[in-house]
């Protein structure tokens, strides 16, 4: 792997540094009802402040179209910033200008500045040079926190690493070691989980995996779809028929990669999709005419759990099953469990990440039983699909 400056190589005290943080957090009523992301940046403003560096934070909130638009203004996020840190934080109502130089200009060593959206300026999404040079001149240093924003080639997330000293900081580190372990250079055996409903969405993630790992496990609602294109009747289950050809092509490339492909051998089927629904377990290739696969069956789970078993790693991405209504959670729960009980027991490293994938571990309650857990939806997406990271790349020493 490419080595990445970090903040041990940061000279901070009494320096200005520009970190550029992810607060786009669920806000209602003008209060923030989900901390997670902010809890995961405060190790690197603690430490850069504690540092004596003057910590300014750059962040986009919502899409306000490169104008200012008050609903979707930062400043609420302030104050839950400063709750969670356990110190003060002072907002700047722009992100640039004298605005924004005014409020840095009064900062003591030690202090925590958030400017406001990065994104009520064209030039963020644009990655206009000016605007990069002019957040650029705000500091003497930049570190980016934002992996979940690394996908975006934006000017506070890639532009600005080109024209100040720029680091990685210490949540950004964590999630590149972490990806490292997954793909980049894992312990083998490699087996990957991805599920979720549609094959579509998931198309270069497939093709990426059949050549890096040594098994895929394919749940959820894109299950379906690979059944079908192998002559399977899958009822009224949730599926692309259109995209055959296509499923067909990626078990063809990992037969000819040495990759297993693990399909549902039963299934959980109902006839309506409510909590409660009247289901029963059916061998695949009997599912009713008039029925739904809804989740994977425990014949399944087996054969999954055994592959977790051989793995020396674990890469997770969507639900085996409509997870969010019970009893189709089941197979997501128990499969999560054994691979955090193996995780626990020091024989698995496991990765996971997508927004579906966090709620279904949290749900399964082993989150924090994983090696890793990404917040980050579409930059661990971009990765998992072998892509390069814009706000990655310019990290490179």
């Amino acid at each position: 792997m490419a080595s990445f400056r970090t903040l041990d190589q940061a000279e901070v005290a009494g320096k200005r540094a520009l970190v550029r943080v992810d607060l786009n957090v669920p806000v209602q009523d003008g209060k923030v009802t989900d901390d997670t992301r902010i809890e995961r940046i405060a190790p690197t403003i603690t430490e850069l402040a504690g540092k004596g560096a003057k910590v300014v934070l750059l962040a986009h909130f919502g899409r306000p179209k490169g104008k200012p638009d008050a609903d979707q203004s930062l400043k609420p996020i302030a104050a839950a910033t400063a709750s969670v840190l356990g110190r003060p934080v002072a907002f700047a109502a722009d992100c640039v200008g004298p605005t924004a130089e005014a409020a840095i200009a009064a900062m003591k060593d030690g202090d925590v500045l958030l400017l406001e959206n990065t994104r009520f300026h064209k030039g963020e999404e644009e990655n206009g040079p000016d605007f990069a040079r002019a957040l650029a001149a705000l500091g003497d240093l930049y570190v980016n926190d934002a992996f979940s924003a690394a996908h975006r080639a934006h000017a506070s997330t890639e532009g600005l690493a080109h024209l100040l000293p720029s680091y990685a900081g210490r949540t950004m580190q964590a999630e590149l070691d972490a990806l490292e372990k997954g793909l980049g250079n894992p312990a083998r055996p490699v087996v990957a989980i991805v599920g979720g409903a549609k094959v579509s969405t998931k198309i270069d993630l497939l093709m990426n995996l059949v050549q890096k790992v040594q098994a895929l496990v394919i749940g959820g609602g894109m299950a379906n779809t690979f059944l079908a294109a192998r002559g399977t009747d899958v009822g009224k289950s949730l599926c692309e028929h259109d995209l055959a050809d296509t499923a067909k092509q990626i078990m063809i490339e990992a037969a000819t990669a040495g990759c297993a492909i693990i399909l549902p051998s039963d299934g959980v089927v109902a006839r309506e999709f409510k909590a409660g629904a009247a289901h029963e377990v059916v061998n695949i290739g009997k599912v009713p005419a008039d029925a739904m696969i809804l989740d994977v069956g425990p014949a399944t789970v087996k054969t999954i759990n055994e592959w977790i078993d051989r793995a020396a790693t674990l890469v997770w991405n969507g639900p085996l099953g409509a997870f969010e209504i019970a009893p189709f959670d089941t197979a997501t729960v128990a499969a999560a469990r054994h691979a955090a009980a193996r995780t626990r027991a020091g024989k698995l490293v496991s990765v996971a990440g997508g927004g579906d994938t966090v709620a279904a571990l949290n749900h399964a309650g082993v989150a924090d039983d994983f090696t890793y857990v990404s917040t980050a939806g579409g930059a661990f997406l971009e990765w998992m699909e072998g892509k390069a990271l814009p706000g990655v790349e310019a990290l490179k020493a």
